[in-house]
């Protein structure tokens, strides 16, 4: 049933969306690290999952117990497996014959950022933020393409000076390639005489990145940092590590350095932004030594049944396959910020976004609200148009319905909590908590889904002023 009233009242909340676009210039510096890469783009239709599968030897019965690319039937698999389910999620690949499958087999439509640390730069720099710094690992002339050619989003030169980063060629670099495999809602292929049919749009990455993958750091980065400081920091990255190539390792690693930073700027906020991390027990070292550093944690469903599966196996196995509505998402996110022992982490799932903090967190709730319905309309605005690399367009979906789902969501939120003004006000207080909720904007056949979550996450924090 959709609730008309309500549904107006969110939309007149949504009007002061321009006015905190505007507030966004106060912000003076945000930084990001630790994963930019390139993405190859390409979108994969029904019928040609078919016919890699007949050229792969892809059968229903060999497509289960994989979760990283050792060969071309590997990456087959991941493919049927999002789109059959409708999920989003990024597998690793192995050896350089690996890449040149894909290179071969997959190709790709255009070339743009990758890598939550590029993206997030990307977006923060379009927004106007007064000085963005971006690490990173690799940075030839390929690279500095897809920056944005903005004066204010900045990296580290070959000489280790902070320099327009659309500009820097660090010629022994290597560019690092992703592949976004996007796929549609509806679209469908047969497999071993079986129809299989894509329940919602989504995207299926595979992932070739020495660099990222060994968590390579920038020093430079790391030295200019020390002296500018930073008021937001969007930590990422973590997810393409593997416990056998060092990954545990390599995360213990940066604690002492997110220590630093803590110490160095006590006023400025970290996020961590969750992925689809594949490899458990990478999975289990994020979430036991990084979380409980991040003042915030971002994450979507999936990566939050992930984060699940490993702090409360049982409960996982028991609503692994529940349909996953707002009343139980709150719960999973509930354990899981226990766990993570962080003051404040956001989900944003299909039509809502959900954020649970501790009550007197230096971002109050009426604060956050207008930092996701900001990114709400942005994310609105990507998905509608295709990308968000011009001022003019960040605003595109103002003025456009809150979603159904989100309204409806966001009710059930409210009934399960037995709190009613969580869905007139979109905040209230529960136990030692508060909790803000939104329904967002939705676009019926999205362009493009590339970066949707790091987008989100990451102007609802910085956007909550």
């Amino acid at each position: 049933m959709i609730n008309t009233v309500l549904k107006e009242k969110w939309n007149r909340f949504y009007d002061m969306v321009p006015q905190q676009l505007e507030k966004i210039k106060q912000v003076k510096r945000v930084a990001t690290a630790f994963n930019t890469n390139i993405d190859a783009v390409v979108k994969i239709s029904g019928d040609k999952i078919a016919k890699l599968a007949e050229l792969c030897e892809v059968t229903e019965k060999n497509l289960q117990g994989v979760s990283q690319i050792i060969c071309g039937r590997d990456a087959v698999r991941g493919i049927i497996k999002c789109f059959t389910q409708g999920i989003a999620e990024e597998w690793l690949c192995e050896g350089i014959e690996t890449f040149k499958w894909l290179q071969d087999n997959i190709g790709y439509n255009r070339l743009q950022m990758g890598g939550q640390g590029g993206i997030v730069a990307n977006a923060m720099a379009v927004l106007k933020v007064q000085n963005v710094y971006a690490h990173t690992a690799s940075h030839p002339k390929l690279q500095a393409e897809q920056f944005l050619n903005l004066d204010n989003l900045l990296a580290s030169d070959e000489q280790g000076n902070i320099c327009k980063a659309c500009e820097i060629n660090r010629q022994n670099d290597v560019p690092l390639i992703h592949w976004i495999m996007e796929f549609d809602a509806g679209d469908e292929f047969t497999l071993d005489g079986k129809k299989f049919v894509c329940p919602k749009s989504n995207r299926f990455i595979a992932t070739y990145d020495p660099a990222n993958m060994m968590l390579k750091k920038d020093e430079s980065f790391l030295q200019n940092l020390d002296k500018t400081g930073f008021d937001y920091m969007i930590l990422s990255g973590y997810h393409n590590l593997t416990s056998a190539n060092g990954g545990i390792e390599r995360i213990k690693e940066t604690v002492p350095l997110i220590g630093k930073w803590k110490a160095d700027n006590p006023n400025a906020v970290i996020h961590l932004e969750l992925a689809s991390t594949q490899d458990i027990e990478v999975r289990k070292a994020i979430v036991e030594y990084i979380a409980p550093l991040a003042d915030s944690v971002g994450l979507n469903e999936r990566e939050a049944l992930d984060v699940l599966e490993i702090i409360d196996k049982s409960e996982f196995e028991k609503i692994k396959e529940m349909k996953l509505d707002s009343p139980v998402l709150f719960e999973v996110l509930h354990k899981i910020k226990d766990k993570c022992r962080t003051s404040r982490i956001q989900l944003h799932f299909f039509g809502m976004y959900l954020t649970m903090q501790d009550k007197g967190f230096k971002i109050g709730k009426e604060q956050n609200k207008r930092g996701m319905m900001l990114a709400a309309t942005i994310a609105a605005a990507k998905a509608g148009t295709g990308q968000i690399n011009k001022y003019e367009n960040l605003l595109w979906a103002q003025g456009k319905d809150v979603s159904d789902i989100g309204t409806n969501e966001l009710e059930k939120l409210a009934r399960y909590l037995n709190i009613q003004e969580l869905s007139t006000s979109g905040v209230c207080d529960w136990n030692n908590l508060e909790i803000i909720a939104v329904p967002t904007i939705l676009i019926e056949k999205p362009l493009t889904l590339v970066g949707m979550g790091d987008t989100i996450s990451s102007i609802s924090l910085v956007g909550a002023l």
